[in-house]
């Protein structure tokens, strides 16, 4: 039996991210400072903007390599809702579209009745969003890879394998 690695000094991504989320459940703040609803919100339409290059490389990967690029990808930008505050990147294809099924989608979404933001797929969620930076914004990457893999995965398993171009 081999020994693990040794552990890095600094906690990997998605353990820091928890540790933010946790630290603002812990202090009643969003990003460790902001109180009120609108300083929250001011911080979700930031965090949106950052997410933004991931979201579409994630959605653009689906395309590419399983979709075999006829997917059109819409993304809303930040938008008030009856339930509070969204920004959703979603893609559409003619076989899904066809089959009259959700189309996959990433939603970063602040409900009124939320501390903080969260980050979620059409069937799976939710996720922490806790992000700050630019950096941050780039380690979500293979959270949102992960999501539109189980929502495809959802989907296949609704419909058939034949929604997804490549699989035939």
């Amino acid at each position: 039996m081999t020994a693990p690695p040794p552990a890095s000094p600094l906690p990997p991504h998605h353990a820091a991210a928890l540790l933010r989320h946790f630290a603002d459940l812990r202090e009643g703040t969003h990003g460790g400072a902001a109180t009120t609803r609108e300083a929250k919100e001011e911080l979700f339409a930031e965090a949106a903007a950052l997410l933004d290059p991931p979201a579409r490389q994630a959605l653009g990967e689906i395309d590419a390599h399983l979709l075999l690029g006829t997917g059109d990808l819409v993304a809303t930008g930040v938008r008030h809702t009856p339930d509070g505050v969204e920004a959703r990147w979603t893609l559409t294809w003619p076989e899904q579209r066809e089959a009259d099924v959700p189309p996959l989608a990433l939603l970063a979404h602040y409900g009124t009745a939320f501390h903080h933001p969260h980050l979620r797929g059409v069937t799976v969620g939710e996720w922490p969003l806790n992000v700050f930076t630019a950096e941050q914004a780039a380690a979500e990457l293979p959270t949102l890879r992960a999501i539109l893999a189980a929502d495809l995965h959802n989907l296949v398993f609704r419909l058939d394998y034949r929604v997804v171009p490549a699989s035939r």
